[in-house]
Formats: C-alpha cells, sequence, structure tokens
C-alpha cells in the first residue's frame, strides 16, 4: 500500500460518530485526557518494574506499554525479540540475513517487503499496510513524536451529517482517534549470519541503529473509558534494522481482527474476517502521522503554513491545551488530505 511521496512505499465494530458541534459540546478536557495517559503509563512502568525477576537483562529497556498492547492483541505478533523489547523481530517476518548475504538495493527491499504484506490473509493483504521510511524523515517523526508522544486524529465519516444545536449548517462528521508513541530499544545490526540470542553486549555508539518506535491508535471515546485497557485498532511499528545499510526504516501497520471472526492466519482461508479497522481508515491514520508529525526543512512536499499549523496543533495539545481548537485540528487534517 503506498502512503504518499514522502514514505516512498508503503480491515468493524459500531463507530462513534462525532460531529463537531457534538465534540464542543461534550468539552473534551484535553489537560484531564493527557493527565490520564501520563498516569496509565507510570502505572504500567511500575506494574512491569514489580513483575520483573531479579536476574532480567537489560532492565533500563523496560517499555512504558506492557507486551500486550504491543504484541498479543494483534495476531501474528506472539514473537518477541530476544531481548527485553515487545516489538516482534524483524527476522522473524523476513529473512534478513539472505537478504544481507546477497546484493539488494534499498528499493529491492521495499518492493520485497511490500509483495510480502500483499501476499498475507489469503492473498489479499487485508490487515496489514506497509512502507519503507527514509532514514532522514524517520529521524525526524522520532524526534517530534518524543517531544509529542500523544495526540488526536479525526477520520471522515462520508454521508454522515450533524446539525449544530445552533441551527447552524450540519457539518461532516468525524471519529477521533487517540494516537500514541512508545519508544524501544534499537535492534542489532543486521548481518548475514544473523544476529546472535546469547549476545547481551550492546552495540558500540558507532554502530548502535536508531530506536524502533511503535504508534498505537485507538478510538477516543474508548480511550477515555478504559485508558490503558483499551484496545489498539492499529499498531504501527517502525523497524530501523536497514537504517545504517540500505537507508531505510520498514513500516508495517497490523490492524486488529475482530474477535468474533477468526483472526488472520496466513495460508489458511481467511476470507471472512473481520477488523476492527478498514484498510481505508488505517492509511489515513497512518499519513496522519506524516501529516503531524513530518514537519520542518525535510517535509519537502507540505507547505511552509502546513508545518506551521502541524507544529503549532501538536504544541497547544501538550503545553497550551486551553488554546488548542478542533475546528483548526479538522481544517488542517481537510488541507492536507
Amino acid at each position: 500500500m503506498n502512503l504518499g511521496h514522502e514514505f516512498l512505499t508503503l480491515g468493524m465494530s459500531p463507530l462513534l460518530l462525532l460531529p463537531l458541534a457534538g465534540i464542543i459540546r461534550q468539552g473534551l478536557e484535553l489537560s484531564e485526557l493527557r493527565a490520564r495517559a501520563k498516569e496509565a503509563a507510570r502505572r504500567k512502568e511500575v506494574a512491569n518494574i514489580k513483575s520483573a525477576p531479579l536476574s532480567q537483562a537489560h532492565p533500563q529497556r523496560l517499555d512504558k506499554s506492557p507486551p500486550e498492547l504491543v504484541s498479543s492483541k494483534v495476531s501474528g505478533t506472539s514473537s518477541a525479540r530476544k531481548d527485553s523489547s515487545p516489538v516482534k523481530a524483524l527476522e522473524s517476518i523476513i529473512n534478513v540475513p539472505r537478504l544481507m548475504s546477497t546484493p539488494h538495493t534499498a528499493e529491492q527491499i521495499s518492493a520485497l517487503w511490500t509483495t510480502y504484506h500483499a501476499s498475507r490473509t489469503g492473498g489479499t493483504g487485508r490487515g496489514f499496510i506497509c512502507a519503507s521510511v527514509p532514514i532522514k524523515l524517520y529521524n525526524k517523526m522520532l524526534s517530534i513524536g518524543k517531544r509529542y508522544p500523544m495526540f488526536v486524529m479525526p477520520v471522515p465519516r462520508e454521508g454522515s451529517s450533524a446539525v449544530s444545536p445552533e441551527g447552524q449548517e450540519s457539518a461532516a462528521a468525524h471519529e477521533f482517534y487517540f494516537l500514541q508513541w512508545d519508544f524501544h530499544a534499537p535492534p542489532l545490526p543486521p548481518s548475514a549470519t544473523g544476529s546472535d540470542p546469547f549476545s547481551r553486549a550492546p552495540p558500540s555508539s558507532t554502530t548502535s541503529l536508531p530506536q524502533t518506535a511503535t504508534v498505537l491508535f485507538t478510538p477516543l471515546q474508548e480511550y477515555k473509558l478504559r485508558q490503558s485497557f483499551a484496545t489498539p485498532y492499529l499498531i504501527l511499528t517502525f523497524y530501523p534494522d536497514f537504517a545504517h545499510t540500505h537507508g531505510i526504516v520498514l513500516l508495517r501497520g497490523e490492524i486488529t481482527p475482530s474477535t468474533a471472526t477468526a483472526p488472520a492466519i496466513s495460508g489458511k482461508d481467511t476470507s471472512t474476517t473481520r477488523f476492527l479497522l478498514s484498510q481505508i481508515d488505517a492509511q489515513l491514520l497512518a499519513m496522519g502521522v506524516q501529516k503531524f508529525y513530518l514537519w520542518g526543512d525535510e517535509s519537502e512536499d507540505s507547505s511552509q503554513k502546513g508545518n506551521r499549523n502541524a507544529e503549532k496543533l501538536l504544541r497547544q495539545f501538550h503545553e497550551q491545551p486551553e488554546e488548542f481548537s478542533w475546528t483548526d485540528l479538522l481544517e488542517h487534517a481537510r488541507l492536507t488530505s
């Protein structure tokens, strides 16, 4: 699935439709939302520390989000890396040693990545999106994501409309998704022989890869009700394994299957598998990460005004919630779609 020029190459429960007027009327408190998210992250970190065995290696790699949020919620993500990271290793998805043992360009790896995901779910590709991101753009998003790790993104609902209580002209309805970045230890540099599962020596600073990152999306209303127990509908994982050798970071998006249907299992008939999110909505959310977390000089295709608006909205959401405007958010999302 292609996510646009800057991302060189890149499935349903009842939806809560929130007209703009309804959002304002409900008075979503951003400060309260942010406070809940920080408190949930703190509780998870404390719980992880308490439950960790004394002999655990790399205690400094404990992540804010528990493994079940990043892996167990999505079919096919039970294989975790051999260190303390909850992220599924890239070698468990594609044959990294084989790619490293024979000459491959960045474009060829990107094409193989796309072809692999297109073959999932009975050859339909449903339940997955993918992309390859130039390392320069990934580093920029990583930096902004660390500064502003939480945000909300609107997804339009065509054919839905609402009339404000003041009798104003009907406005298109949107469903809002809460997103959260999490950052994990970088993987070991790839090699033709594969990584050593018994090696505990951290890579030197000269060979260390960028951090692995995940972005979790869940409906805003569900997050407000369930907080850390909310089900992620979409998980984006950035794999920096080829950052130094090929200058790209592989992006994998996994849509959570509906519990009412069988999970997506490769090689089996999954034509009836349903997902909590449609392919189009998943692509819109992934593109939203690009819109709001890729501004500055590196964002060549974005206007200077669009960059300033994205930066302003992120900053207000985190630092000046009283000034955050839902109208401005919807307008920026519309203009950059």
